[in-house]
């Protein structure tokens, strides 16, 4: 009898051989440098290269690659081989080293990311492209029964994700939403440059290591980017697949791996020899075929006729339409520009001068001559194919004419067939989202005296839009990112792509559900009407998000932070006013300013619509008793004891914030 207990115990010590005994080496791939490794599984618009350089992703939208090791790795050890010796079975140590390289279609602007996957099916069905990195789709994001351990790298910030930035390394557990993150700067992934990474798993400890270089000091450094301690028993099945993914975005970049080492059961896996691996490829220009060139010059004389042709064609085209400008187009405020003139502004709309890229299109830098010479943004925006040219642009015309010190001011367009090329003010300091949540030189600035100027900079344009102007404007964007900052970091609200406006007086019409999650009013999906009073809801949030530092949600949060109105209510509802303030700020604050806003805040963040005040309200409050604001008592003699409106009716009213 006691000699089937001594062979059980020899069995397991056997497969936990067996577990660890796996090790491989890719110096390149293809079957020339595999160093007899078996060729790894592709799907997707993965492909290898001649070279040897394994691309991942090219220049086209919206698309995913994989890459995996053919066969599955036993990642969860025997029962009892775990740290605690416990019955269940324990996740095996294991060590990874890999080269890649993130080469972007625009300088500076990444499209998505890239990461190393284990998953159950190397296939990773389902999974979609753009933010979920080709490992998840939207329906099963956060599943326990995905089974999916990676370690991203990331080039674009999700808030969706709760992302840190638009240059970080994270670990992820069946989810998007990162466990764990760190910024990978100084080094920047989407460079174009080799990057050198390093994945260690502890089994007996628990501990994951992630770690990261360049070729310049290729040196693991000695302390890891991310340390975190996780137990992986959690996430993975008995049999699991190791590779990589990569997916593009609205902006794509091409996604490379040059070299990848990979070690199971303990110890670290053999370093790569960086002399032997692929070099990455750099762009060339396109090169017309012989046979091309022979063709040309034997019908030089017919293309002669046909470029003749055209150039005729294209100058009829030019005197018709040069001095054309349509009747309904007399009465509209903005300038009309011509294109030549605003090509030559964004130096031919180069990559170098994009700003950015949102749902309604792309943002360049201009310079538009003069003396001094003007700077300029620049939006490329294609119009709704639903909606008539002619009402598009009038519409867009009509919040032209709006004229506020406030409002990012749109200064002219230029029609091109179907699309529109909007020129506005260039706010040098960016969007104030980028202030709160980009990189500490930048949360420096916001002072609490920037920030409560912001706020009653911004009040000030919503009550132009709702009650000053000619017709009532609904912006039904109102948000951090869309506040932008001149050069004494004074608020403009921006971004009209989603403004509607009506008669004073009049009942605005039903439409579809548009804004962002955190900012929207609870009583838009129920009656599909936007109103002020919805404007207000997301003027409360931008106010705590301000005042407190953190967004309207914070998905990573625990449940009683989840939501940022809920949380501060409790703070106030508890006294503590002072903690809902940004602890950035170092308790530099003006206390009874501090105690205006945070009131102001849930008071806008009511669920009732009409329970919330006006803008009007608003700015009296915020304004020092401004007579352009709406008059009332300094701010110097008001209390939060004489507003009109008790934190416990959001309670009462039985409806979430």
């Amino acid at each position: 009898m006691p000699l089937i207990p001594a062979l059980f115990f020899f069995l397991l010590l056997l497969l936990a051989t067996l577990a660890a005994s796996q090790e491989f080496t890719y110096t390149g791939f293809g079957a020339a440098r595999n160093g007899g490794a078996p060729n790894l599984t592709l799907n997707g618009v993965t492909e290898l290269q001649p070279d040897g350089i394994m691309r991942l992703t090219n220049d086209t939208s919206r698309l995913k690659g994989h890459a995996f090791y053919p066969s599955p790795l036993r990642l969860l050890g025997p029962p009892g081989s775990g740290a605690k010796n416990n019955a269940t079975a324990a996740a095996v140590s294991f060590s990874t080293a890999f080269a890649f390289a993130v080469v972007p279609e625009y300088p500076r602007l990444g499209g998505h990311g890239f990461a190393f996957v284990a998953a159950p099916d190397p296939r990773l069905p389902g999974a979609l492209p753009s933010q979920y990195l080709g490992l998840v789709s939207a329906d099963d994001d956060g599943n326990a029964t995905n089974h999916v351990f990676a370690v991203e790298f990331d080039t674009v910030q999700d808030f969706e994700f709760a992302d840190i930035n638009d240059n970080h390394v994270g670990v992820d557990l069946n989810s998007l939403t990162s466990n764990a993150s760190a910024s990978a700067a100084p080094i920047n992934l989407k460079s174009g440059d080799t990057v050198l990474a390093w994945v260690d798993y502890d089994g007996d400890r628990r501990l994951l290591n992630v770690s990261i270089a360049t070729l310049a000091a290729p040196e693991k450094p000695a302390a890891p980017l991310i340390s975190f301690h996780v137990d992986l028993s959690i996430v993975f099945r008995e049999q699991m697949y190791v590779g990589f993914s990569a997916s593009t975005g609205l902006l794509a970049s091409s996604h490379y791996l040059m070299g990848w080492t990979f070690k199971l059961g303990g110890g670290a896996a053999a370093p790569l020899d960086l002399s032997s691996l692929p070099s990455l490829p750099r762009p060339k220009p396109d090169k017309k075929s012989r046979t091309t060139l022979i063709l040309a010059s034997v019908f030089s004389a017919f293309v002669a006729l046909l470029v003749l042709a055209g150039a005729g064609a294209y100058a009829a085209y030019r005197i018709k339409n040069r001095e054309v400008i349509e009747p309904w187009e007399l009465d509209h405020g903005p300038h009309r520009y011509k294109y030549p003139e605003l090509k030559r502004a964004t130096r031919g709309f180069r990559d170098r001068e994009l700003l950015g890229c949102g749902g309604f299109g792309k943002v360049y830098r201009g310079v538009l001559p003069g003396t001094p010479p003007t700077v300029v943004a620049v939006k490329r925006v294609s119009h709704d194919s639903r909606q008539g040219l002619r009402e598009f642009v009038a519409e867009i015309a009509s919040i032209g004419r709006l004229r506020h010190r406030n409002l990012v001011q749109l200064q002219g367009w230029c029609r091109r067939r179907g699309d529109l090329l909007l020129v506005y003010d260039f706010m040098p300091n960016g969007s104030l989202d980028m202030h709160l949540f980009g990189d500490g030189l930048r949360a420096v600035r916001l002072t609490w005296g920037v920030r409560y100027k912001i706020l009653r900079n911004v009040a000030s344009a919503l009550l132009y839009l709702h009650e000053e102007w000619e017709h009532v404007v609904l912006h039904r964007d109102v948000k951090a990112s869309n506040v932008l900052l001149d050069g004494d970091m004074a608020g403009r609200l921006g971004d009209f792509g989603l403004a509607k406006l009506y008669e004073h007086g009049a009942n605005p019409a039903t439409t579809r559900v548009v804004g962002t999650l955190g900012y929207l009013a609870p009583e838009l999906t129920r009656t599909g009407k936007a109103t002020t009073a919805a404007d207000v809801f997301a003027f409360g949030a931008l106010v705590l998000e301000v005042v407190a530092g953190r967004r309207p949600i914070e998905p990573r949060a625990g449940p009683e932070e989840l939501v940022l109105a809920e949380w501060a209510w409790e703070r106030y509802a508890a006294g503590e006013v002072e903690k809902v303030v940004d602890a950035r700020l170092g308790g530099a604050f003006d206390a009874e300013e501090a105690a205006v806003a945070v009131k102001l805040g849930l008071w806008c963040s009511h669920p009732v619509p009409v329970a919330r005040p006006t803008m009007r309200e608003v700015a009296r409050y915020l304004d020092s008793g401004d007579a352009a604001a709406g008059g009332g008592e300094p701010l110097s003699q008001t209390s939060v004891a004489t507003f009109p409106f008790s934190p416990l009716s959001m309670r009462s009213s039985h409806v979430s914030v």
